[in-house]
Parts: structure tokens; C-alpha cells; sequence
């Protein structure tokens, strides 16, 4: 416990210090850095098994590719474990009063501001984006900073406009938490799914239709911004329906 307790400390001030350092360091400065660099991404640290603790290696190693953006910091297979790090820091973005709600909110904002997100497609990490819009959706809620909100956006909508092409998985946690008949979906998360959707259109028109296709849904179980996306008015849809009804 008193290790643990060392070792978070230790970790806070490399994460402060680290968060002093600005973009594009000098030789002297990436020369000093380098030790450190290393140390975050020691298998000791990475599988830490204190919350706290990985949230903050986590946070120290947003930092580092804060610094070295838009270059990746580590190879790319060291690249996936650390994104996997990172992702999982947002799994309880929920919990505002825990110790370490401000470190996964730093690195929440971090990661939009540098668009280091962008990185998860270069390595193809779609499973790993897919978790990380799942926490999204699920975590978000009405007391976070509106910050919190906008980074998630800013982060969904990059991933969707930087994609090559979009797959229904990709859209199936849009999709589910705006389904109409969905009922533990809070208000919130409806309308950062929906900001998303607007935003990314027309883009995602075609791939929408394909991922409500795929599910074996239409666009009228959906809420209305799917619908506008789609091009279609719903409540025309629903009258021409009925009018054909009564036909």
C-alpha cells in the first residue's frame, strides 16, 4: 500500500513535469525525455493492477504523445497496448468524484486536442475505437463540463471524417443509443450520437443506410436525426405509410 501510494505520487509529478513540456522539444529535451519514455511503457507499469495508478501512466504517456505529435511516440505494436491504456482510462468518466476523474478528463481533452485519436486508424484498431465510442456513450452525463461533451465529440466526429470507409460496427454504439425503442439511454447521450451524426454528414449517409440495413432495422426505429441524415422526413414517411394503409 505504501508502494502503491509512492508510486502514484511519482507518477503525478512525471505527468505535471511532462505536461510543462511543449510540442516539438528540443534535442536536449527529447534527449531527457527519452528515460522516461521508456520507463511508462515497462510491462510492470502498463499491467499495473492499481486503478489509479494505470490511469496515470495513461496520463503520462497521453502527454508523450502530446509532445511528439503528429509523430507516434513507440513502434507500433507498443503503440496498441499503450492506445489500449488510454481507452480504458475512459471506461469511468461517469464517476466524477473519483481520485482520478481529473487525470481521465485530462486525457480525454488531450487526446482531441492533439487528435491523437486519428492515430487508432493508422494502426487499425477498430475494435479499440469501437470500445472507446462505447465508453463515450455510456459515460457521458449532464453534470460533466461541457468540455468532457466536446472532446467526445471532437474525437467521434474526427474518427468518422478521417475513415476511409465507416462499417456498421463502427456506427452500431450510434445506432443503438438512438434507437427509439431504447429506454436506458439518458438525454445526453442521445444528443452527443445525434451532434455526431450531424456533423458527419453527408459523409455518412451511405454508410448509415448499410449499418440500419445490417441490423435489420429501418430509419423510422431510429430518432429523427438518423432520418435527417438519411435524407428522409420521418413524419412525412410515417403519413405517406398510413395513407397507404388506409388504401
Amino acid at each position: 500500500h505504501v508502494l502503491n501510494k509512492s508510486a502514484f505520487f511519482l507518477v503525478k509529478q512525471t505527468e505535471k513535469l511532462l505536461s510543462k513540456v511543449e510540442q516539438s522539444p528540443s534535442k536536449t529535451m527529447q534527449a531527457a525525455l527519452s528515460p522516461v519514455m521508456i520507463a511508462l511503457i515497462a510491462d510492470k507499469l502498463l499491467k499495473h493492477l492499481d486503478i489509479d495508478i494505470k490511469v496515470g501512466i495513461a496520463a503520462c504517456i497521453s502527454e508523450i504523445t502530446r509532445i511528439t505529435a503528429p509523430d507516434c511516440p513507440y513502434d507500433d505494436e507498443k503503440m496498441k497496448v499503450v492506445f489500449q491504456l488510454i481507452v480504458s482510462s475512459f471506461e469511468n468518466l461517469s464517476d466524477v468524484s473519483s481520485r482520478s476523474y481529473p487525470k481521465r478528463a485530462t486525457i480525454l481533452e488531450t487526446v482531441a486536442k492533439v487528435r491523437s485519436c486519428l492515430m487508432l486508424l493508422d494502426l487499425e484498431c477498430d475494435q479499440m475505437i469501437i470500445e472507446m465510442f462505447n465508453y463515450f456513450l455510456k459515460t457521458i452525463r449532464p453534470h460533466h463540463d461541457e468540455v468532457i461533451f466536446s472532446s467526445m465529440e471532437t474525437i467521434m466526429t474526427l474518427i468518422f471524417d478521417e475513415s476511409e470507409d465507416v462499417s456498421p460496427d463502427l456506427l452500431k454504439p450510434i445506432l443503438i443509443t438512438l434507437k427509439r425503442d431504447n429506454e436506458e439511454v439518458i438525454p445526453v447521450s442521445k444528443n452527443l450520437a445525434e451532434t455526431v451524426i450531424k456533423n458527419s454528414n453527408p459523409k455518412l449517409r451511405p454508410y448509415l443506410a448499410q449499418a440500419i440495413k445490417s441490423l435489420g432495422s429501418s430509419a423510422k426505429d431510429y430518432s429523427e436525426a438518423v432520418a435527417a441524415v438519411l435524407g428522409e422526413n420521418p413524419s412525412v414517411t410515417e403519413r405517406s405509410n398510413e395513407n397507404s394503409l388506409k388504401d
